[in-house]
């Protein structure tokens, strides 16, 4: 059963805001997100650092029932290639915002307009393994939007219901080993959909952002 959502957007606009964190840019400010739940010792040993600021869009679809437009990365990507992920890349110099940022990204990567799209607010940052700093954009996106994929980066891109993702019971909290060192992370599989890592880390702060306490 799907959790309801019909009030997703008033609660995102009162509890997310446009304040970029200064660990954004600064690789010793606090972060609270990470592979590894940012354990120190755990990322000394595994050798890797995050240090290149980046974005993703977030972006929940305005429909009766609100769905997260999520994309399906094709296999050639040098980096998480097959993987289900949310559009977005490193922010160039050209960015006057993280928030200009991701929409450049949806832009260049799905075709997806800035015009169908309304920012809410930031997530938490979220390190990662490969050496980023994701700034997560929350946005609102139109109901009539078109898209057009870049095929040399995204093979599909679909949607998944909301309230399935917005539902703790649909959370997978798992473990695997890596190189010795025990990795824990979400996953959310939902129809023939595997979503798991960093996208559903951030999904999972969605949740915990708008519907915890």
């Amino acid at each position: 059963m799907h959790a309801p959502v019909a009030d997703f957007f008033t609660r995102a606009r009162e509890r997310l805001n446009l304040e970029v964190p200064a660990a954004l840019y600064d690789p010793t400010a606090e972060a609270r997100r990470g592979d590894l739940d940012l354990d120190p010792e755990l990322w000394r040993r595994a050798g890797v650092a995050a240090t290149k600021p980046a974005v993703v869009l977030v972006p929940v679809v305005a429909r009766p029932e609100p769905t997260v437009l999520l994309t399906q990365r094709t296999a050639e990507m040098p980096s998480h290639p097959g993987q289900i992920a949310f559009p977005g890349g490193g922010i160039q110099p050209g960015d006057v915002s993280p928030a200009a940022a991701a929409l450049r990204e949806a832009r260049e990567e799905i075709g997806l307009e800035p015009a169908k799209i309304d920012p809410i607010g930031y997530l938490d940052l979220f390190l990662t393994f490969s050496g980023f700093r994701i700034l997560p954009l929350v946005a609102r996106v139109a109901a009539d939007h078109a898209l057009t994929l870049d095929r040399r980066e995204v093979a599909e891109a679909f949607e998944v219901p909301l309230g399935f993702l917005m539902t703790p019971a649909n959370h997978q909290y798992l473990k695997r080993d890596w190189k010795g060192i025990e990795r824990r992370y979400y996953a959310m599989p939902y129809a023939d959909r595997y979503i798991w890592g960093i996208t559903a880390g951030i999904l999972r702060n969605l949740y915990e952002r708008i519907y915890g306490q």
